[in-house]
């Protein structure tokens, strides 16, 4: 009786649903898809058993991205997309509602974002239309990664409603912290954080996908994510291009304005991806679910990506700031000195691959008329670094500092701009080299200050040369002589330039005779 019962509900329920051709016979695929579902003979074999409650689909549990890959579900999909577009375009709820017609029997299948809870869910478990389904891995797989991508979204969208984003940027005077040039300069280049907020936001939304992991063969769904998160600031950009920062502005306030209305944006992708429209022109539904990148979507780690886009936006924020001071970064000699060039502040230092690179700034007195030796100024911490690390500012360290600005440095010199930063993250998002998010603001570009490598020194003759570098302290005046970075004049001219020290005098006070910068 069990198995005439369940005879006959496969029947009256395949009877009900629109047949669909299966991919495995194209040249019977008509164009008013009538093609019969599988007999009740093939139904019964197919049904769930006592030993097997699930049906055959349970086979196929414990997905993950290799598995997708395995059976060449990219190209898979985009057969079945090309072949159902009529069914597609029928469907209210587009792609979503079609293949949840095809693979579960549920035509109002609609993953939309629309408040429902159970709008993207559902249960292969005994599902009949499924296990029947001669197709019914890529099926199972499909549509997990619908559910995965609609949870992502979904996730995305919580972490930013109630996160304190840039809380730390809206408090008075924050930046005074960070400035204290003796001469006072307009800060309006702050304004330049708006523009990273588009690289901001894209690496936010590939972290919250791909949580701490390198994107591997999920690459192209990662820069997609990338791209179509930094897509959203773009007209919220627009909204702030005539505010006039001052030093006391509330910067934390336009930037959580900006980053939280644009992840909101972001996630009416959803419902465009879902009906099987492109979003933004990035790509449509098949790009951001290649590699399997949803297949087996654990859910958005709403702290890493909320800690992660404060720690970038902080960053961003200080190097803006930093920039217009006599701030920069020096090294090159081994790791623990002794190479007769001087010795750095150690509280300041990175050694990288055997090399000693050392975060300073050259404070100037703020009276005019000093008529001591102060007048020259002195080597000493950039203006709150010592807040770096704890409290407000804990996701950023002097480390983060030094390593992205070396590593902005070796890849685009004293150019490193916006736009640079932008194109760094997508190809290496694409080309699965690296995670930006999961590394913080250690990642290169979130910091640019400006580095001269004073290993060619080394072996140099120049005057001095025994004070290029030297310990923080009121009094310690490094001397420079000779085209120090890098054995080379052009170099050391960029590097002065750069570093806001152009007509400075104070680093060839003691030169015998003028070092060429």
């Amino acid at each position: 009786m069990v198995a005439l019962y369940l005879f006959l509900d496969i029947a009256l329920s395949v009877a009900s649903v629109d047949a669909w051709p299966t991919l495995s016979s194209p040249s019977s695929i008509s164009t008013a898809a009538t093609l019969a579902l599988p007999t009740s003979a093939n139904a019964l074999s197919s049904a769930p058993t006592s030993t097997n409650p699930c049906g055959p689909v349970a086979a196929y549990y414990g997905q993950h991205e290799a598995a997708w890959d395995a059976n060449n579900m990219d190209s898979w999909l985009n057969t079945w997309w090309e072949r159902s577009s009529s069914a597609i375009h029928a469907n209210r709820y587009g792609f979503a509602g079609a293949f949840g017609h095809w693979a579960i029997g549920n035509p109002d299948f609609s993953c939309q974002d629309d408040g429902s809870t159970s709008d993207c869910d559902f249960d292969p478990c005994a599902n009949h239309i499924m296990n029947i389904n001669s197709e019914a891995q890529q099926a199972y797989y499909v549509m997990e990664s619908l559910k995965g991508l609609h949870t992502y979204f979904t996730g995305l969208r919580e972490a930013f409603e109630l996160s304190a984003i840039a809380a730390a940027l809206s408090k008075d005077a924050w930046a005074e912290t960070f400035y204290k040039d003796k001469d006072v300069k307009s800060v309006a280049a702050l304004q330049e954080i708006l523009n990273s907020c588009q690289t901001i936001v894209g690496i936010s939304a590939s972290l919250a996908a791909l949580g701490g992991e390198v994107a591997g063969a999920i690459g192209g769904a990662a820069n997609a994510l990338f791209a179509g998160g930094a897509g959203a600031t773009t007209p919220l950009m627009s909204e702030h291009q005539d505010d006039t920062f001052q030093k006391s502005a509330d910067l934390g306030g336009i930037l959580s304005n900006i980053v939280i209305g644009a992840m909101k944006s972001f996630t009416s992708a959803n419902n465009v991806l879902m009906e099987g429209q492109k979003y933004q022109n990035v790509g449509d539904l098949r790009t951001y679910l290649s590699g399997g990148a949803f297949v087996n979507f654990g859910g958005v780690d709403k702290n890493l990506v909320t800690n992660a886009t404060n720690a970038f936006l902080i960053g961003q924020a200080i190097n803006q700031l930093w920039r217009t001071q006599k701030i920069f970064i020096m090294g090159g000699g081994a790791c623990g000195d002794g190479q007769g060039i001087g010795s750095g502040p150690h509280e300041a230092m990175v050694c990288r691959n055997g090399q000693a690179w050392y975060l300073y700034y050259w404070q100037e007195d703020s009276h005019k008329f000093v008529l001591n030796s102060h007048k020259w100024g002195w080597v000493s911490s950039p203006p709150g670094a010592d807040a770096l690390g704890s409290g407000d500012y804990a996701g950023v360290t002097i480390q983060d500092v030094i390593n992205s600005s070396l590593d902005a440095y070796n890849f685009a010199g004293y150019n490193y701009d916006n736009e640079t930063a932008f194109a760094r993250v997508q190809s290496v998002l694409k080309h699965q080299r690296a995670n930006p998010g999961a590394q913080g603001p250690s990642w290169e570009g979130t910091f640019t200050i400006p580095v001269c490598d004073v290993s060619a020194t080394i072996n140099s003759t120049d005057y001095y040369k025994t004070s290029i570098l030297l310990p923080y302290g009121m009094g310690n005046r490094p001397v420079w002589c000779g085209p120090v970075c890098g054995g080379d004049l052009g170099k050391t001219q960029q590097f002065i330039q750069a570093a806001n020290m152009k007509n400075f005098r104070s680093p060839k006070h003691l030169c015998k005779h003028a070092p060429g910068y």
